[in-house]
């Protein structure tokens, strides 16, 4: 099969049979074979009726139906488990990305040797409550990701190479990451193009504030999982040794201080009775903590079952052991 689009959706009856016929239209004028895979995310109006009537009028047309609302990252990461096509793409399901655009994007994928392409709205129609807030997040996806050629991380349409479905797992709301964790599977290979956004057609946007904050906290986790899930002992073994150093330098000048004034002859208050002191504990108690931390998160990614799990791209006369 050439290619598997995958449309996550919720409450998006009215677009639905529309989405559907443009699809259909556009692969059959390219002579693609394909399957379309909505993955309805809990909807509470009829778009499983709908989708169910559309299977039943086109072949092609599948379907997976959550029984409540579990987002988007869930919704794309059961339609690539499913997905069969050779070039994987996935596109909302309120007519603003373009079908049109399928055939480039497969052409980028199987002749230009891209793994992942990734649209860029570089004209868009949505509200400046949604354009700028986006515009400071990719910035800082850009620069925290190391994916400089990324101007819209978050776009709906994308195409991938079904190796690269394979080996990433789209949890929470990882979804607006997945060139970055793409690229931390090893596939480096990301593209980008530009594609037409068009207005909604139908229902309003789903996007508000608590999403543009939950990206910023989900990008530092998969910052962090990235950089230090492998080795936590980097992070936390050297912030505990560092906390515990500073806390006894501080505890040793706090008494050595009183020695020097005992000696001296001058006014002298006793160790515990200096604030100084219980600072320079606290530290030393939290920077035990932290090492321990990291010792324990040694442990546990010592014993993980995937530990040894690489990315393997190609193999030349070996076999992997059973």
């Amino acid at each position: 099969m050439d290619i598997s689009v995958i449309v996550p959706l919720f409450n998006e009856a009215e677009s639905l049979p529309e989405l559907e016929q443009w699809i259909d239209r556009v692969m059959k004028q390219n002579g693609f074979s394909y399957e379309i895979i909505f993955v309805n995310d809990g909807s509470t109006d009829d778009s499983w009726n709908v989708i169910r009537e559309l299977s039943r009028t086109n072949p092609s047309v599948k379907g997976v139906c959550f029984r409540r609302n579990y987002g988007k990252s869930p919704a794309l990461n059961t339609g690539f488990r499913r997905a069969k096509g050779d070039v994987v793409i996935t596109m909302d399901a309120d007519l603003q990305d373009s079908p049109d655009e399928i055939p480039e994007l497969y052409r980028m994928i199987t002749e230009d040797g891209y793994d992942l392409v990734s649209g860029w709205k570089q004209k868009r129609y949505d509200p400046l409550s949604k354009t700028i807030p986006t515009k400071l997040f990719n910035a800082t996806a850009r620069r925290v990701s190391g994916i400089h050629n990324l101007h819209d991380f978050n776009c709906g349409l994308k195409a991938y190479r079904h190796k690269v479905i394979e080996r990433i797992e789209v949890y929470g709301d990882m979804h607006r990451y997945i060139p970055y964790l793409a690229k931390n599977a090893g596939f480096t290979r990301i593209g980008e193009k530009v594609v037409h956004h068009q207005a909604r057609k139908y229902g309003k946007t789903k996007f508000g504030l608590d999403r543009f904050v939950n990206g910023y906290l989900d990008l530092a986790t998969l910052w962090f999982t990235n950089k230090f899930g492998v080795k936590p002992m980097h992070f936390f073994g050297l912030l505990g040794s560092l906390m515990f150093i500073l806390g006894f330098v501080a505890a040793a000048a706090v008494g050595a201080l009183k020695l020097y004034n005992m000696h001296a002859g001058n006014p002298y208050i006793l160790v515990t009775d200096s604030p100084y002191f219980y600072i320079s504990l606290t530290l030393m108690i939290l920077g035990t903590q932290l090492f321990l931390a990291g010792f324990v998160g040694e442990l546990v990614v010592r014993n993980a079952p995937g530990r040894n799990d690489y990315e393997i791209e190609e193999e030349l006369k070996t076999q992997a052991p059973e």
